[in-house]
């Protein structure tokens, strides 16, 4: 069983579904509302271990009811929390999600307060098979990426807005967002802003774009993947799945075209399943879908 360490945010998620997006500073009624364990690393943690892998989460917390219910929705999902920092008089990040009946959404994030990261995950003697950071604890990343490059396993970046750009130089793979992209190079189209990062930081790299082909690196320029063309009904947490499926099947020694593939078939997955990353498949389910659909 492949082994990755993701470092970076856990929040609660508490979602409202809605005919449409709020536009009016007014009241809205929701068709249904749900809780859910949600943030970046944490949701990726989550993909790696409904797809058989074992994910160790790096995040921080506060001792608040919050936090006490993050903490067991991960438990419950088969998450290490070894590595997790509950705080006293911390306050616990969550957000406010609006879902509308085409899978788009609208979120509200607060990040949290008081907030600190026990070291003592830097000291611990497990080796990891991948090691896969977001950019919301950017100490703590580059030590991350640090530890995969000494152990000569995958160094992955979730890169979304803001950037620690210094992240980029420790990494092996970058795995942009369109949004997170644009943010470094707002005037380049997407294949030369890609470009210019491979040749900047000498590192592997991709962009995805929702339901639109992944642009990604090779030695003969930029080439790219399709994705699936699937009727979405939640596309909350879907970048955050692919990018912990990539790591994983990068941890499994697949090259990158096959780890996208496999990320693509499992972001996809979720997206035609209501709940964020509660739609996250098996593997067995994955594997049925791939079965019956093609990109």
């Amino acid at each position: 069983m492949a082994k990755i360490l993701c470092v970076g945010s856990a929040v609660m998620d508490i979602m409202f579904s809605l005919d449409s997006l709020p536009t009016e500073a007014e009241k809205y009624s929701a068709l249904s509302a749900e809780t859910i364990g949600g943030g970046i690393a944490a949701n990726a943690a989550v993909a790696i271990s409904r797809l058989g892998g074992s994910a160790f989460l790096v995040a921080q917390l506060g001792d608040d009811i919050i936090g006490k219910g993050i903490i067991a929705d991960l438990i419950s999902e088969g998450v290490n929390i070894d590595y997790v920092t509950c705080s006293k008089a911390a306050k616990s990040s969550y957000s406010s999600v609006y879902l509308d009946l085409n899978g788009e959404r609208q979120i509200v994030n607060y990040r949290g307060k008081n907030l600190r990261l026990d070291t003592a995950w830097t000291r611990s003697p497990a080796t990891f098979d991948a090691v896969l950071v977001d950019t919301r604890i950017p100490e703590a990343a580059a030590q991350a990426l640090d530890m995969a490059t000494s152990h000569q396993v995958p160094a992955i970046v979730d890169a979304e807005a803001p950037i620690d750009t210094s992240l980029l130089s420790k990494a092996s793979h970058v795995a942009f967002s369109s949004q997170g992209l644009a943010s470094l190079h707002p005037d380049l189209p997407s294949p030369q802003a890609l470009a210019a990062i491979a040749s900047t930081y000498q590192v592997w790299a991709c962009v995805t774009d929702g339901p639109n082909h992944i642009l990604y690196t090779t030695d003969d320029g930029i080439q790219s993947l399709p994705a699936y063309q699937i009727e979405p009904r939640d596309t909350l947490a879907a970048g955050d799945v692919w990018h912990g499926a990539f790591a994983l099947a990068l941890a499994e020694c697949k090259d990158e075209v096959k780890a996208m593939q496999f990320a693509n078939a499992t972001a996809a997955y979720k997206c035609t399943q209501l709940g964020g990353r509660l739609g996250t498949p098996s593997r067995q389910q994955l594997n049925a879908f791939i079965r019956e659909n093609n990109p």
